[in-house]
This record gives structure tokens, C-alpha cells and sequence, in this order.
């Protein structure tokens, strides 16, 4: 918990500090702040959603990318070396944040009858089908929804920490065992540090999709009659 209030502090302190004397041309932090903005603007938000609804939701879209960018960097911090998104709490949050955020978009634009009825009632589809469609379909996105955003963020963190542990602990044993298993020590070292590499793509991917299939939910919010 110490871990992730720190991060949401830092985080939004820095941003604040970029953005507090913003510049038509900008330069340094505020320059580093904006293309990291943009990034998520333009390749997240408003690919999926254009870019009228693309803005509109960029501060659910951003924020969530942040947060879950920030939070799994602490894996690979030494002293730290653990991301709050190994732990279920956090991926909790910032996918019920994400579903809330589906549920309300759709409730406002249809309603909550008409958007429940858009959103499992597939058109075309002969009147027998729908008794085993309609509770497929419901299960799928009012229940497993959230369940696999959870899921998928913090089982990818939770691995990535175990493996990095593996790899170092093996280096420590091998280095303080006394015996001949210390010629395997350089080895596991290798392949513990190339592996911190590895969980830094891992960490930038998951945040990238965390934010995009949120961005995916609320378009398909929007379009529910499209279904």
C-alpha cells in the first residue's frame, strides 16, 4: 500500500509540475509530459474511439496507462523489486474503474434496459438461439469482463516477479554455497538480468493493453446497437 501511494503521488506530482507553466512551444518535463500524453492520445484513445470521443475519455484512458506503467515499474527497482499489480488489489481498481466507466457511457447513451438489451441480445438470430445466447453473452460481458482485465494484468506481474526471483536467488545460492555450484552463479546471474529486460517490455505491453481494451469497452459502449 506504502508502495502504491507513493507512485500516485510521484505520478501525479510530476505531471502537475510539467503542466504548471505550460508553453505554447514547450521544452524540457513539459515537452517529456506532452509526448507521453500524446502517445496515449493518439495510439490508444483516439485510434479506437476517433478523436472526439477520444478526448473526451483520454483522462480514464491516461490515467489508467500511468498507473498501471508506474506501478509495475517498481519490479525491477531494486530495494523495491514488486509491483502492486502482482497483487490483486490494485488490478481490482483500476478495472472497475474501467468497467464503471463501460457500464455508465452505455447507461447514459441507451439507457440501462436498452443498453443490457443491446449489449447481450444479438440481432438475427432465430428466437430458440437466444436461450442459450443471451446468458453466454451476459456472463461474458457484465461478469467476466472485469474478471479478466484483473486477471490478466496481475498474473502477468505475478510471474514476471517470481521468475526475477528465481533467477537472483539461484545467483545468491550458488555464490554462498560453498561448493562447486558456484561456477553456475555467473550463469543465472545472465540470465536474471536479461530477464529484467524481458519484464520491462512485459511491463510497457501491459499497461498498453490495459488502457487499449479500455478504450475498446467504451467504444463498444457507445456503438452497443451496432452489436
Amino acid at each position: 500500500m506504502i508502495i502504491r501511494v507513493v507512485v500516485a503521488v510521484l505520478v501525479a506530482l510530476c505531471f502537475a509540475l510539467a503542466m504548471r507553466n505550460a508553453k505554447l512551444v514547450p521544452g524540457g518535463v513539459q515537452n517529456v509530459a506532452e509526448n507521453a500524453l500524446d502517445f496515449v492520445r493518439i495510439n490508444i484513445a483516439e485510434e479506437i474511439l476517433g478523436k472526439e470521443n477520444g478526448r473526451k475519455y483520454l483522462a480514464i484512458i491516461a490515467s489508467i496507462f500511468f498507473a498501471t506503467l508506474f506501478l509495475n515499474l517498481t519490479s525491477i527497482i531494486p530495494f523495491l523489486n514488486i509491483s502492486s499489480n502482482a497483487r490483486i488489489g490494485m488490478p481490482i481498481v483500476m478495472a472497475a474503474a474501467a468497467y464503471i466507466t463501460y457500464v455508465w457511457v452505455g447507461v447514459r447513451k441507451f439507457g440501462f434496459f436498452g443498453f443490457v438489451r443491446s449489449s447481450i441480445v444479438l440481432p438475427n438470430v432465430p428466437l430458440p438461439v437466444h436461450f442459450l445466447l443471451v446468458p453466454i453473452e451476459f456472463i461474458s460481458t457484465f461478469l467476466l469482463r472485469p474478471f479478466t482485465l484483473t486477471v490478466r494484468l496481475m498474473a502477468n506481474m505475478l510471474a514476471g516477479h517470481i521468475m526475477l526471483v528465481l533467477f537472483f536467488a539461484a545467483t545468491q545460492y550458488f555464490l554462498f554455497s560453498g561448493t562447486w555450484h558456484i561456477v553456475f552463479a555467473p550463469f543465472s546471474l545472465l540470465v536474471g538480468i536479461g530477464f529484467t529486460f524481458f519484464e520491462l517490455l512485459v511491463i510497457v505491453l501491459q499497461a498498453y493493453i490495459f488502457a487499449l481494451l479500455t478504450a475498446v469497452y467504451i467504444d463498444q459502449s457507445i456503438h452497443a446497437d451496432q452489436h
